[in-house]
């Protein structure tokens, strides 16, 4: 078995230490915009199971750098404004964030909530901004743990089911663990797929 990540040709492998973790923070991972975009589907399908009507990534509610968040609802969410959300995963045990998390769970959503604020400052003059922060090991943020909170009470209302917010709470960690085997999984290449210089 190679040690080199299988997203990238053999001149610019990068290096898969003992840990096998490089999967969950490659840019070159496919896997991450599978992530990205079932935590999405399941935000914007709760949301219409409690009969709130909502669209995925609304054309022009950011006019700076092309970037839109990830959903909006068409109805008023709180104090008479619209729900934006954007959906975020951040790698538990990169580099940038392993000190962190060692002291403090849930350090990696927090300071991606931060950057998510910035980026989208414009929104929360006119929306309810949510970021839904995910990390790659379980925690989620802050907010985002409020607002699924919130979701699934809104839920039950509609369904009666008082186990909503603990199912809605297990998909997202199931979602995250069977992301991670496949990031695990896909980050070594057998010696026959290698690719010979």
């Amino acid at each position: 078995m190679h040690l080199g990540c299988s997203w990238h040709n053999e001149r610019q492998s990068t290096m898969v230490d003992a840990r096998g973790t490089h999967g969950l923070s490659c840019r070159k991972s496919a896997d991450k915009g599978a992530h990205h975009q079932q935590l999405n589907d399941l935000v914007y399908r709760t949301l219409r199971r409690a009969d709130i009507p909502a669209a995925k990534e609304p054309a022009r509610l950011v006019r700076t750098y092309g970037k839109r968040p990830d959903g909006l609802t068409l109805i008023p969410w709180r104090e008479g404004c619209c729900l934006s959300w954007d959906i975020t995963i951040v790698d538990t045990l990169a580099s940038l964030y392993v000190t962190q998390c060692a002291s403090s769970a849930g350090a990696a959503a927090e300071a991606a909530a931060a950057r998510k604020h910035v980026k989208y400052a414009g929104i929360a003059t006119t929306h309810a901004f949510i970021r839904v922060v995910v990390e790659s090991m379980g925690p989620l943020g802050h907010e985002a743990s409020e607002f699924l909170t919130d979701l699934g009470r809104r839920l039950l209302l509609i369904t009666d089911n008082d186990r909503e917010t603990s199912q809605l709470f297990q998909c997202i960690s199931v979602l995250s663990q069977r992301y991670n085997a496949v990031a695990f999984r896909d980050s070594f290449v057998k010696e026959d797929d290698d690719v010979s210089g």
